[in-house]
């Protein structure tokens, strides 16, 4: 079994795990799952994610947890108007330790592109009053993110470009502005994951962050069992060892190797204990 992991990124207060939660967070444990990032994608999750967080310390059969706070661009158009002031309070909690799920959405475009920028660049300015990491999302914004990033100027080493999926140019930028790479299950799709794998390699392994995404994205290369019914397509955070192994087949480093390095790198991006 790997042990020492850490996933950066869970959805775990997803509607897809309200029915057996507590199991989740113990099978994660019992896969090596050591510390667990919780993704917050709007304010009221943020809130339930902190409360969560804190009331999870007590649990030695789950991971540590942690949690993120932000609004992600899918949701930028339906933000209160005091959202800043909300945010800027669910920042205080020492659960907390990171901005995000923040960035920008044009594949969708779930909320207008305007807004997004306008709720993108809040957080990044909050990130960097605060000197607080980045949990960044991008996709398809064509250096939109990268420019907002530029402006503010954050503390490289505490920027992820969280579930990564754009191109070569997209990664080089990232890379040069000196930010990790997070990859999740989608290395592993068999439809669309072929030209992450061809870039994986390029990834410098002190850059390169792990997570589930749970329950999205569950990695195609898990045995038959676990991908038919009636679990159907939820991914979980004990699923996190096969995005390690097929990573560490693109790098050509054995598993061990890998899951120190992006352990090392998660609790230095977000100054984890």
């Amino acid at each position: 079994m790997t042990t020492g992991l850490t996933d950066i990124g869970a959805n775990l207060l997803h509607g897809q795990f309200d029915d057996d939660r507590d199991a989740v967070l113990t099978r994660a444990r019992q896969a090596g799952i050591e510390r667990l990032l919780v993704t917050a994608t709007d304010l009221d999750v943020a809130e339930a994610s902190t409360a969560f967080v804190r009331a999870a310390r007590a649990r030695a059969d789950w991971p540590r947890l942690y949690t993120t706070a932000g609004v992600h661009p899918h949701d930028a158009g339906t933000v209160p108007a005091d959202w800043t002031a909300t945010l800027s309070g669910l920042l205080n909690d020492d659960s907390v330790v990171a901005v995000g799920e923040t960035g920008l959405d044009y594949h969708r475009n779930f909320s207008p592109r305007d807004i997004q920028r306008q709720v993108f660049d809040s957080h990044v300015a909050m990130a960097c009053e605060r000197q607080l990491p980045l949990f960044v999302h991008d996709r398809d914004s064509r250096g939109e993110v990268l420019e907002i990033l530029a402006r503010h100027a954050p503390d490289p080493a505490h920027v992820v470009i969280h579930c990564f999926t754009g191109g070569r140019e997209d990664l080089d930028a990232y890379l040069e502005a000196g930010y990790f790479i997070g990859i999740t299950g989608w290395v592993c799709d068999r439809r669309r994951g072929g030209s992450l794998r061809e870039l994986v390699p390029a990834i410098p392994m002190n850059r390169l962050l792990i997570e589930t995404d749970a329950p999205f994205l569950l990695p195609h290369d898990l045995p038959p069992d676990v991908l038919a019914p009636p679990r159907g397509r939820r991914n979980e955070p004990h699923f996190l060892p096969a995005i390690v192994t097929r990573l560490a087949e693109l790098l050509d480093v054995d598993v061990c190797t890998l899951t120190e390095q992006t352990t090392s790198n998660a609790v230095r991006c977000f100054n984890l204990a």
